[in-house]
Order: structure tokens, then sequence, then C-alpha cells
């Protein structure tokens, strides 16, 4: 098989949500001495980037979407050990504190960012649900993060967007912090009257609204 063929494969083992197939092209790669940077841009993420291409156009839909996060999760992390002996790293695109908000426990939304966040090149802290403001801000401070994302499912839970940025400016850190804030409720105007900088109605913008904020889009 070419190098071009095997790139090819591990995108579409990526397009079809095959966990067990990136596993074993991601473990292929290794023993051919591929460097594991190379399957990852050049095979894996074309296939993250076709589905959420994809999804964008209404094209795929979510449990593909979610299919192909894992898939992409699991070539990465059976690539990692290559990349470590040989003192490779992925350019991370930024740290991200992720959270659904103090009071709210819906998870699915908020984990699929994280996914989709990890496989394209983002350095994710998943804090998981129900998360105070407090340890929010705490974790942001502490991994020097370059944006915060918060999830919110509920409008009563909403407001704890707002106390989040509130409280990372009076602990002086919002000037080097991103906020992105997501979730059914969450609008444009909201984005705008809590001075959020992002917002994205689902997973692929999510990456797209992280890579412009970085400024790497």
């Amino acid at each position: 098989m070419s190098i071009e063929e095997l790139y090819q494969k591990m995108a579409q083992s990526i397009i079809d949500g095959d966990s067990d197939a990136s596993i074993e092209l991601a473990k292929e790669a290794v023993q051919s001495g591929m460097d594991p940077l190379d399957a990852i841009t050049k095979g894996f993420v074309v296939g993250v980037n076709q589905v959420g291409e994809a999804f964008s156009c209404g094209d795929a839909f979510l449990p593909e979407l979610v299919m192909a996060g894992e898939a992409m999760k699991a070539a990465v992390s059976t690539l990692e050990p290559e990349m470590e002996k040989r003192g490779s790293h992925r350019e991370m695109l930024g740290k991200v504190v992720l959270a659904t908000v103090e009071g709210d426990i819906h998870e699915i939304g908020k984990s699929l960012v994280g996914t989709m966040l990890s496989a394209s090149g983002f350095q994710v802290y998943d804090m998981g649900v129900d998360v105070a403001v407090t340890k929010l801000v705490a974790k942001a401070k502490e991994v020097n993060a370059d944006i915060v994302a918060m999830s919110a499912l509920l409008t009563t839970t909403m407001v704890k967007q707002r106390e989040v940025i509130e409280a990372l400016e009076q602990a002086g850190l919002r000037s080097g912090i991103k906020v992105m804030v997501g979730g059914a409720p969450v609008t444009r105007e909201w984005v705008q009257k809590i001075g959020a900088d992002g917002y994205s109605e689902d997973a692929i913008g999510a990456v797209g609204v992280a890579k412009s904020l970085m400024g790497k889009a």
C-alpha cells in the first residue's frame, strides 16, 4: 500500500466512524516508520474535516459526528507514545477549559465540543457538568488557559456564563482569556450582553470559532 493510499484509508476510517480501523491504521503507520504527525495531519484530520463539512451542509448528522470524533481520539491516543518517543509534538492551537455551568447537568453537547476541539488540535481540560464558577476560574488560572468554553442548556443556568466572565475580570484574567459560550438557549444577543467573545450552535462551528479566536482560522 502506498503512503497516499494509507492516508486515504486513515481519512476514511474517521468518515466511517470506525475506531477499530483507525487504531489499526495508526499502528500500521508506526510500524512503517511514518511520522505520527503526518499520519494525523495528512490522514486522520482530513477525515475529521470532511465529516465537519458534511455536518455543516446537513449531509451528516450528530451520531456520525460523535463516532468520527471518537475514532479520531482513538487514533491520536494510539500515536501518542510514538510521538513522545520521537520527541515530536503536534502543534497545539490553544488550551481550552471546558465545562457545563453550575446547576446544569447536560453532558452530550459539551462533550462533543471537547472531542472535536481535541481532534482539531486544541488541548482540552473538560471539567464535566455542574461546575462552580470559582472552580472554573481557578482551573483557567492553573493551566494558563487561552479559552474558557461554557455550555448551558437551561435558561435558568445561562446567568452562570455571565458570572464566570465577571469572576475572570475580578481575578484579572479576562484580558488574556477568550470566552466562548453555547447551549440551546444562547443567542447572539446574549453573547453581546454578557461580553463573551464567541458562540456557536454546534460542535463544528465551535472549532471554527475557537480557531478564529486564536488567529488560526
